[in-house]
């Protein structure tokens, strides 16, 4: 077992993830731990004291459905007396509208794609499996066998004694009521006269973390709600299924057994589980009921499983609906009243993701925030691995605590959309909806322009971003024949329009300006800035001012942590183009170590986004364009690819880029917000002798993807190293340390076990839409990252990590809806291969 010299770690919270923390920490030799609660430790009082412990793994997001694959690992070897804490009835989803069905085909899509062993049934299947539905409402069913049954209370108990017994120390009916810090660093956690010393701590509070992240001044954007749960009185004829899951279920004397799978009712908000002889029903159809955790009081030394701060009074009100529609879906509860019910507290957030990580403004205090039972053991064992790996094997972009963007962690926004996503929390979700409200957050100074041009807006990072402009409608007409949009199914048609089509068009063949505004600017100055660029990023950004740098971050394992591009303005100056707030904090947080240990030598970091605005001038006729409103030299001698300068358009001044993310010559033209709409008029009456255009995303995505540019946190992150994603260009092994260089020594694309694919769809039109399954001879081998219809080169284009050994030329499927549609391995780029186009 670890040495008591191991880190002090104090962890708040004993709860099913403080106490996993804890263990996770223990299983990697840390020992020295002391775990504190503001209840009993026998019960807590939070949300797990009363977790219904439902674990359906399958999640749209890779990271979520592998948290929540180790819970049910872990929780299956948790055992005492030949009981696990996990009993594994497995799962099932049934549908009752015909857009359910559609829906658990693309769930069933997601399990072949993250490795869960799943089948869409039939409604008869579902009645052998379940006995007491009303087949009459069941039209099919998505049944997962390996899900089931956490035992959340008892496995806390059980952690507890395995972790004491490795020198833990747990306190209950502490309350923790400050952090102590020195140097912007955690020192320790204060519980009234006393501090308790600790070289890192934990946040594990649940719903009571905002209170404790306000102690360091660190937003942690979760709304504590009530949910509605009932027992039914006991079922007078209990019905047995055909099968119990993948392993069966040993009997219990526990009162919660449970023998018939557990079971969704998506279509009316409602979810049930056996507690023996009577049944448990969870509803989110009622109206949202947000707490004040603050509120609660203190927790009472006598908590029961009814008393305690988490269960709040039941609404019966709220759940008259719930109640008829369980009797109707299951018949045998027309014979049976509700026993007890409650309204339990859990933690919601803005995207419906945990909060996890270590706070961008204090060393050393980390949280695991808003994690629900069945994601707690992968979101500890995540936790302990950032301690003592320094990285998680699970990409946690997903869940990361600094995801969020400034203006989505006011209050308001948290409370708003929190309660938006209770409501959804079972919806039938597009890929690209957004969000109804709140809207118009942040508008790029192009903004009136574009709703004069009938831009159709999604949200994005508070951010109102065109997708197509209603104004280029017109240009459909014109499309050669070769440039006709294609029939889509209605699925991919959602948030679609053929206008794209026409916008590629005249991208490629005369010129555009994209809104490049939302995409996140960094000013990283002082005469320390190019030490920490140099440290950071795995290219050369040492060069003369007027050099710009296509390269990665990365982590110590060698894995992508974002791609950026660097612009060394002046001597002490660059422009760094990022992928939002997490890299923020990560340059913060770096540049505050490196001026620390040399001042003579400092750094400052600033977020310059909302200061400034971006327009993306591209196409072959875009030279033309700036040639009339500036004097200055834009030909390949004047200013070649990947340079930069500053310069003055129509008056205004402007730093000039040469990049290109589309594929077609052109520049990337940054001036101040208050300049923005100067300059986008003078481009745009310069541009209408050439036939300018305004370009939106779809077209953009479309572009990018026929150049075969990535999107980090799709196509690549902490779990693709450079070789695998195909950015080993970007990767100057000769040059001085940096981070992650050493993890990469002895690799080559040669060495890798996957690698990034460009597929083409056969049949040059079936749509898929990302994270569908790719087979290679009947096996789910990868799934696909970025997706778009490549209109240049007139057919969909999807990536997916597939196995090294599949070559180019290699026939696949794609699963979609339940169908495998046919594609080819294809050499990329698929569009300018010889870079012609780009360099001009």
């Amino acid at each position: 077992m670890g040495s008591t010299t191991s880190p002090h770690v104090v962890i708040i919270g004993a709860g099913i993830v403080g106490a996993n923390v804890a263990d996770e920490l223990v299983l990697r030799g840390w020992n020295n731990i002391t775990v504190l609660d503001k209840g009993p430790l026998r019960l807590p009082g939070g949300s797990t004291s009363h977790a219904p412990g439902l674990v359906f793994q399958t999640n749209v997001c890779r990271t979520m459905t592998n948290f929540a694959k180790y819970t049910v690992e872990k929780l299956l070897s948790l055992s005492k007396d030949g009981q696990s804490c996990f009993n594994q009835v497995g799962g099932l989803e049934i549908a009752t509208t015909p857009e359910r069905v559609e829906e658990l085909k693309r769930k069933l899509g997601y399990a072949h794609s993250w490795g869960i062993n799943a089948r869409v049934i039939s409604a008869e299947e579902c009645h052998k499996l379940y006995p007491g539905l009303n087949n009459s409402l069941v039209l099919a069913g998505l049944h997962i066998p390996s899900d089931g049954l956490a035992l959340a209370a008892r496995a806390v108990q059980l952690l507890i004694e395995r972790t004491e017994a490795a020198g833990v120390r747990y306190q209950g009916m502490t309350e923790v009521t400050g952090i102590d810090k020195k140097d912007g660093k955690v020192t320790g956690v204060i519980t009234g006269e006393t501090t308790i010393p600790a070289d890192y701590v934990i946040s594990c509070a649940g719903f009571w973390g905002v209170e404790i992240g306000a102690m360091i001044g660190l937003p942690v954007p979760l709304l504590p709600m009530a949910h509605q749960y009932v027992k039914t009185t006991p079922v007078k004829q209990r019905h047995q299924p055909a099968t119990n899951g993948v392993n069966g279920h040993q009997e219990s004397a526990h009162a919660n057994v449970a023998t018939l799978p557990i079971l969704r009712y998506q279509d009316q908000d409602l979810y049930y589980r056996e507690h023996g002889d009577q049944y448990g029903i969870g509803y989110y159809g009622h109206k949202p009921m947000p707490v004040l955790a603050s509120d609660l009081g203190s927790t009472p030394e006598d908590t029961h499983d009814k008393k305690m701060p988490s269960r709040l009074d039941f609404t019966e009100e709220d759940f008259a609906p719930a109640w008829k529609l369980s009797q109707e879906l299951l018949p045998a509860l027309q014979e049976t009243e509700i026993a007890d019910g409650f309204n339990g507290i859990f933690s919601f957030t803005p995207d419906g993701g945990p909060l996890v990580g270590e706070s961008p403004t204090l060393d050393g205090f980390y949280v695991a925030e808003a994690v629900w039972v069945t994601h707690s053991a992968g979101v500890a064992r995540a936790v302990a691995e950032l301690l003592v790996d320094g990285k998680s094997k699970i990409d946690l972009a997903a869940a990361d605590i600094c995801r969020f963007e400034e203006v989505q962690l006011s209050p308001a926004y948290v409370s708003e959309t929190s309660q938006q996503n209770f409501v959804e929390i079972y919806d039938i979700l597009h890929p690209l909806q957004p969000k109804e409200s709140p809207r118009n957050m942040r508008v790029s100074p192009f903004y009136a322009r574009q709703l004069q041009l009938g831009a159709f807006f999604l949200e994005g990072g508070g951010w109102e971003r065109p997708y197509w402009f209603e104004e280029n409608a017109k240009l459909i007409k014109e499309l050669p024949a070769e440039w006709q949009p294609v029939d889509r199914d209605a699925w991919s048609s959602r948030y679609y329009s053929p206008i794209a089509a026409a916008e590629a068009w005249k991208t490629r063949t005369a010129v555009a300006l994209y809104d490049m505004t939302p995409l996140r600017r960094l000013e990283i100055s002082g005469a320390g800035a190019v030490d920490l660029l140099t440290k950071l990023t795995t290219g050369n950004v040492s060069r003369k001012p007027g050099a710009v740098t296509y390269t990665l971050l990365l982590d110590k394992e060698g894995g992508v942590r974002s791609d950026i591009t660097v612009a060394r303005i002046e001597q002490e100056l660059y422009q760094v183009g990022v992928n939002g707030p997490v890299d923020t904090a990560y340059f913060k947080r770096e540049a505050n170590i490196l001026t620390r240990s040399n001042p003579d030598r400092p750094i400052h970091v600033r977020d310059i986004t909302g200061s400034t605005c971006c327009i993306g001038l591209w196409g072959p006729l875009a030279r033309e364009v700036l040639s009339a409103v500036t004097p200055d030299d834009f030909s390949n001698k004047g200013l070649t690819y990947f340079r930069c300068k500053k310069t003055y358009i129509a008056g205004v001044p402007v730093t000039a880029m040469r990049l290109s993310y589309v594929g077609e010559r052109g520049w990337e033209l940054y001036t101040s917000a208050d300049n923005g709409i100067r300059l986008w008029d003078a481009l745009w009456k310069a541009g209408q002798p050439h036939g300018i255009i305004a370009g939106g995303r779809q077209a953009f995505n479309s572009l990018r993807l026929e150049k075969g540019f990535r999107s980090w946190g799709t196509d690549m992150t902490t779990e693709h190293d450079p070789f695998e994603s195909g950015l080993d260009f970007a990767v100057k092994m000769d040059k001085a340390d940096f981070i992650g260089k050493a993890a990469l020594e002895g690799k080559s694309k040669d060495t890798v076990s996957k690698k990034l694919r460009c597929l083409t769809v056969d049949d040059g039109s079936s749509m898929v839409l990302g994270r569908e399954p790719v087979f290679v001879n009947g096996q789910a081998q990868g799934y696909v990252t970025s997706s778009a219809f490549g209109f240049t080169v007139r057919k969909p284009i999807a990536y997916s990590y597939l196995p090294a050994s599949i070559q180019e030329g290699e026939a696949v499927e794609i699963e979609y809806f339940g169908k495998r549609i046919k594609a080819t391995v294809t050499a990329e780029p698929l569009y300018d291969p010889s870079m012609s186009r780009l360099r001009g």
